[in-house]
């Protein structure tokens, strides 16, 4: 069977309209992923797991009449299961896993009608902000083969970039739907903490600082997933607050006057790229221009104090993963078995006790507070996603031995999206801006505990205000 020429020219609620209206069948679009990711892939490495004939299976046995109907989607390679198929977690020490169950989440995708068809490249277990993993190379970003796609959901956003898909599954635990989508040009909304679910194997990650969601093209379609995943699953320890209204209607709300505050800055107080200067107060300015109230300002935070609490609880779950594979294997993870910097991570966690880690949640749960606090000032805070424009690939290695070098080009690259991780508040990269170089340049809004409704009218109203749909990368 053919693929579809117009593929391009929707976005997944469009293709899925299409299928629905009978313009189109679902194995014409699948015919179509697949020949784009076979064309295409080769030179961004994308999508490291294939798995058309599960695909095909899919639309022969029926798919549900969803809100997403035939459209070909692809997962990440990490947390998330799709039985019979491997997830790895970019790890070689992963790299025979094949479930035998699928995750919460993934049903409530094919519930949708989402054709899975593959996975998509992320850094060993998340750790990293661009993709790069050993076991299976670096993702390239399509605005410039040259350089980082983002991470750790860099397969995904490059895929999305690409083509390949309207929309993919993405993560996000210390930034990883945010900076990708920055780095790519697309629109990444990281959710509330718990308000997509984790389970069955667990109820949150990295102590709830993780959520899973989308990158996308378009606002609508973000929205129209979210309103698909969204909400508790039986047995979880926690959930979101309560939304009952459909996040896809909010982006046609007009957003009323907000208050916004904004910064050029670094959480650090230092001063970002230029470029990102530049992006930043040319969205201030187009928000003052669309009647908002914005100035500027920024929520104070002890960054030493943050990394030291963020490190603990990302290294102590990054121990517990190594542990449980071990058992799974029966025999210890040992530092042949993963990546240096991931080895580092997990020994480093094994220094501190019970008590530091009770006191990183605690810490954790107070800055939730403190911001609460700030957003009664403010809606809506904008900020850079990315401090630098995307970073060149080989720049952040993680079997490089310069471990104080890692971490200073890390900080100096992404120092902010962390924070919106630790508070568990909604927060996302609206792709306003494109730097002389043709590097897409990102920005940041976080909003409200609980409140992505907000979030989701202003990006409605952006998106109409400065379109972006027609800015592709020329591979």
């Amino acid at each position: 069977m053919s693929g579809f020429s117009d593929y391009e020219k929707f976005d997944a609620l469009g293709l899925a309209e299409l299928v629905r209206k009978s313009a189109v069948k679902p194995e014409e679009l699948l015919d179509e992923a697949i020949a784009r990711t076979e064309r295409i892939n080769p030179r961004i490495n994308a999508v490291v797991l294939k798995h058309y004939d599960e695909a095909k299976r899919q639309i022969a046995d029926g798919l549900p009449d969803g809100k997403f109907k035939g459209v070909p989607f692809l997962l990440k390679d990490l947390h998330l299961l799709l039985d019979g198929t491997i997830t790895s977690y970019g790890s070689a020490a992963y790299r025979d896993n094949r479930a035998d169950h699928n995750s919460t989440l993934t049903e409530r995708y094919l519930a949708a009608g989402l054709v899975i068809f593959g996975k998509s490249n992320s850094p060993e277990f998340g750790l990293s902000v661009t993709t790069e993993p050993r076991l299976y190379g670096p993702t390239r970003n399509p605005w410039n083969v040259a350089h980082s796609a983002g991470g750790s959901s860099g397969g995904a956003a490059a895929a999305v970039a690409a083509g390949i898909v309207p929309a993919a599954n993405a993560s996000d635990g210390g930034g990883s739907i945010r900076i990708p989508a920055a780095a790519c040009g697309l629109f990444g909304m990281k959710p509330t903490r718990a308000r997509t679910p984790m389970g069955p194997d667990r109820s949150e990650g990295w102590a709830g600082m993780s959520i899973s969601h989308v990158v996308s093209r378009s606002v609508r379609d973000s929205a129209a997933m979210l309103d698909v995943t969204h909400g508790p699953a039986q047995g979880d320890a926690y959930a979101a607050p309560a939304f009952t209204g459909s996040y896809l209607d909010e982006v046609s709300r007009a957003p009323g006057k907000l208050r916004i505050s904004f910064t050029t800055k670094r959480v650090n107080g230092t001063q970002s790229h230029r470029d990102v200067v530049t992006a930043v107060e040319a969205t201030a300015k187009l928000l003052a221009d669309l009647g908002h109230h914005v100035e500027e300002d920024a929520p104070k935070v002890d960054v030493d104090e943050m990394t030291k609490h963020q490190a603990l609880l990302v290294g102590a779950n990054t121990l517990l993963a190594l542990r449980q594979r071990g058992a799974q294997l029966g025999r210890e993870i040992t530092k042949d078995d993963v990546e240096k910097f991931t080895y580092l991570v997990a020994e480093l966690a094994k220094l501190r006790g019970g008590a530091d880690y009770a006191e990183a949640t605690l810490y954790m749960h107070q800055m939730g507070r403190k911001f609460a606090t700030y957003h009664e000032r403010y809606d809506v805070h904008l900020s850079p996603t990315l401090s630098l424009p995307p970073i060149r690939l080989g720049v952040l290695d993680t079997m490089s031995d310069d471990v104080a070098g890692y971490l200073a080009t890390s900080t100096e690259y992404v120092p902010s999206v962390g924070i919106y991780n630790m508070t568990g508040q909604p927060s996302m990269s609206v792709p306003l801006h494109w730097n002389v170089n043709g590097l897409p340049t990102g920005v940041m809004f976080s909003g409200r505990f609980g409140d992505e409704a907000t979030l989701f009218r202003l990006a409605g109203q952006l998106e109409a205000a400065q379109p972006w749909w027609g800015k592709r990368p020329k591979l």
